[in-house]
């Protein structure tokens, strides 16, 4: 049985760990404050502008002058962008996306296509690095202040990737944010862009300066730079609201801890207590 010193000596190590849990808890809800409002800023611009950029893709008479837009007949090979966070200690929001990715290429692997994998945060890339897939890259540190020159940096090499024939098919794996309890593992393709027009919006004639064609080489590799942008804005937005959570429930559980480990610590002292006053008895009782 553990001695009352063992018990003093667990309770003072719980109380220490609860501290360090909520100032970890404070952390993240500073920090989720401004990766929200970052995400809530961009937001409204990233919708417009897929939504435009696919409404000029779907007016294009000869697809095949855009590679960007171009399927392939076969797809013998896909690209995995999984975005992750470089620490843990969030709950199973790292374990969600990278379950999401690994699901994503085993059903591809059953179709016989194979999967390469880019790893964007340091728990994806240590996962799949001692996986039997093609890790083609680790990224680290993206989400700590997720930036268009980086979304443009990775974005670049997909599409390089892509116009080159190393890859038939992008996708992307983000965290999709939807609240502070909902942040769900989300896939989307992001090459070849197929596209699509919003109910309501067919007839809609614009006027170019340049060319349609101008335009659309500018903006199609801008819409894969935006929507990695957006991902990361998410999964940013999601990492430090999972890292809050996980350390407000860590805290309750140290709080509760502490109470039974208490609870044990007085019952112990107590028998220990009654057990003196019973020897005292018996060794009056003797000396009668």
């Amino acid at each position: 049985m553990a001695t009352l010193r063992d018990i003093k000596r667990k309770i003072d190590a719980v109380k220490k760990t609860s501290q360090i849990t909520k100032a970890m808890n404070m952390v993240a809800a500073a920090k989720l404050r401004g990766a929200q409002q970052n995400m809530e800023k961009f937001h409204p611009y990233a919708e417009k502008f897929n939504e435009v950029v696919r409404r000029l893709a779907s007016g294009v008479e000869d697809a095949s002058a855009y590679d960007l837009l171009i399927p392939r007949e076969q797809v013998k090979r896909v690209e995995v962008l999984l975005l992750t966070a470089d620490r843990g200690l969030c709950g199973s929001f790292n374990n969600n996306l990278i379950v999401t990715a690994e699901k994503f290429a085993r059903a591809k692997a059953a179709e016989g296509i194979e999967t390469v994998i880019t790893a964007a945060g340091k728990k994806g890339g240590d996962y799949f690095r001692k996986r039997p897939y093609e890790l083609r890259r680790r990224l680290t540190g993206l989400l700590n202040k997720p930036s268009y020159e980086d979304a443009v940096s990775i974005g670049q090499e997909v599409i390089d990737g892509f116009e080159r024939g190393a890859s038939d098919e992008v996708y992307i794996v983000y965290s999709h944010f939807q609240g502070m309890a909902k942040q769900v593992p989300t896939l989307v393709r992001l090459l070849p862009i197929t596209p699509e027009v919003a109910e309501g919006a067919k007839g809609v004639d614009y006027l170019f300066e340049p060319s349609h064609e101008a335009l659309l080489n500018d903006l199609l590799p801008n819409y894969v730079y935006v929507q990695i942008l957006s991902g990361m804005y998410h999964t940013a937005v999601g990492e430090h609201a999972a890292r809050m959570s996980a350390m407000e429930n860590a805290t309750s559980n140290c709080k509760e801890l502490v109470r039974t480990l208490t609870l044990t610590y007085n019952k112990a002292r107590q028998a220990g207590i009654t057990k003196e006053l019973m020897d005292i008895v018996g060794g009056a009782e003797a000396l009668r």
